[in-house]
């Protein structure tokens, strides 16, 4: 039974199966940051086509340009755990704005290489913010059954950002050579203002608040979010046990505890972890490293270089082909958001690498020939055409899966913390890709590059097989437990059996 009262709060709806309208909200607004973050990514693909003719730079100024963004996401991303902690996931998601506003100024200016890498440099630290803190908060105001699509949405905003960068460079390409180009890059500073105003309606995440001791707020933001009010105390009421706070203790002090820093969480998650945390830990590392070292990267921001080498001369067809991938990954991760809730994150994910090692070998494939045989025309579409596919599984699975799976299996004091390093593994995979790509194509071809990656894809595979349970409608309290942990609390009534189901 429905209590009485369900109707009568915001974002309450009697079928406590359906989505939350205000969660769904604060999700997709958290996300507009993560939109910033695509467009920086996916402009600069076709913006150093003008970058190189206008300011005469080199293979190697455009590598490093390319990828310098990354480097300084991994300075971003180690800060961001520990801001988000102190200041709050929502205050973080402001900061962040502010720093993509000021790189994207910088770089719409960009009167030469020097300035220009500063601002890519700036824009690279509010990556780190942004790829560690829209997850982490998605996820915290999210129900268990929800949470693949709400915390998925980043991903999303990702992939419409990266094909919102394609389109304007086909727009913007058309315009004088000095004007073009940072008009490309300095337009993204518009998104950090619509942020600003959209941060002043979100609530803070209640898990966070729990953390503070702010109790009421954190009970109050908790009856928003949810669909009844039995929910909303339950959902709070695991938020306490995983922070380890006693409802006799919150009753003898009147609603507000003070904040138990305890051991170091540092301590906690590398140093000494318990045997469930070091698990959780290299499952969600693991699954960071393999996002981008299966060649992701390299397709996104080389595309028109790979399209060119398979046998694409013109221009606008070249910038033409890579608003396909644009529209590809965008397309194929609206899938996912869709399905990551009925058909599970492991399975998705088996799926999505497997389809990604053939794609990937018939890309290689393709390219070895026409590097030897000259232009052909079956491997002029089999190239674009295995582009594509490796795009499609990528985007269906691995791609939003591995924001979604990070941010939900730590525990709820490491989740910030653990969070940041995987954000860090993940650009430090990502610079070393798009600084090493072009010259890796000229050490073992084009093809060969893709044969690597197609290897790479296979070891990934078995990694999450072997390493990635099922986390499909657990609540996030229950994680610890999935890796073999005890958690904080005792056995739970009825979790055999969801644990049963969530691996079938």
């Amino acid at each position: 039974m429905v209590h009485a009262d369900a109707h009568n709060f915001p974002g309450s709806d009697p079928n406590p199966t359906h989505m939350n309208k205000f969660a769904c909200g604060c999700a997709i607004v958290a996300s507009i940051i993560s939109i910033i973050f695509g467009y920086d990514t996916g402009v600069m693909s076709g913006a150093q086509i003008f970058i190189r003719e206008d300011l005469k730079i080199n293979d190697t100024q455009i590598e490093v340009l390319a990828g310098i963004l990354n480097l300084c996401a991994l300075v971003g991303s180690l800060t961001a755990g520990k801001t988000s902690d102190v200041i709050g996931r929502r205050y973080t998601i402001a900061l962040s704005a502010v720093i993509f506003l000021v790189g994207s100024v910088l770089m719409g200016y960009g009167p030469n290489y020097a300035v220009l890498m500063v601002g890519r440099c700036i824009a690279g630290v509010g990556v780190g913010f942004a790829l560690m803190i829209a997850p982490v908060y998605s996820a915290e105001i999210s129900s268990a059954s929800h949470r693949g699509f709400l915390t998925s949405l980043p991903e999303l905003c990702i992939s419409l950002g990266i094909l919102l960068g394609y389109v304007s460079n086909y727009c913007f390409g058309k315009l004088t050579l000095k004007l073009g180009w940072r008009l490309m890059l300095g337009i993204a500073a518009f998104p950090s203002l619509i942020l600003a105003f959209g941060i002043t309606r979100m609530p803070e995440s209640p898990r966070w608040l729990v953390m503070q001791g702010r109790l009421e707020e954190a009970k109050k933001i908790m009856v928003l979010v949810s669909n009844t009010k039995e929910e909303a105390e339950e959902r709070f009421r695991d938020i306490l046990t995983a922070a380890e706070i006693d409802e006799i203790e919150i009753k003898a002090v009147g609603g507000a505890v003070k904040k138990n820093h305890g051991k170091s969480v540092w301590r906690e998650l590398v140093i000494k972890p318990r045997p469930a945390v070091r698990l959780i830990l290299i499952a969600a590392v693991g699954i960071h490293f393999f996002e981008h070292a299966t060649g992701i990267e390299a397709v996104v921001l080389y595309s028109p270089r790979i399209f060119k080498k398979a046998g694409v001369v013109s221009k606008d067809k070249l910038l033409l082909a890579t608003v396909g991938v644009g529209l590809t990954k965008a397309f194929f991760i609206i899938i996912a958001t869709f399905l990551l809730d009925k058909v599970g994150r492991r399975k998705l994910l088996l799926t999505s690498t497997g389809g990604m090692v053939f794609a990937l070998t018939s890309l290689a494939v393709s390219l070895t020939m026409v590097q030897r045989f000259g232009r052909l025309a079956w491997a002029l579409s089999l190239s674009i055409v295995s582009t594509y596919a490796f795009v499609a599984f990528f985007s269906i699975g691995l791609g939003p899966i591995t924001w979604v799976y990070s941010s939900e299996i730590f525990p709820l004091r490491l989740r910030a913390q653990g969070v940041s390093i995987c954000v860090a593994v993940n650009r430090i995979m990502n610079a070393t890709i798009s600084m090493s790509f072009l010259s890796m194509t000229k050490a073992i071809t084009t093809g060969g590059v893709f044969f690597v990656f197609a290897g790479i894809a296979v070891a990934a595979w078995w990694f999450f097989f072997f390493m990635l349970p099922e986390t499909k409608g657990l609540p996030l309290e229950e994680m610890e437990k999935l890796f073999g942990g005890g958690g904080p609390r005792g056995d739970r009534d009825g979790l055999e059996i969801q644990t049963k189901r969530v691996n079938n």
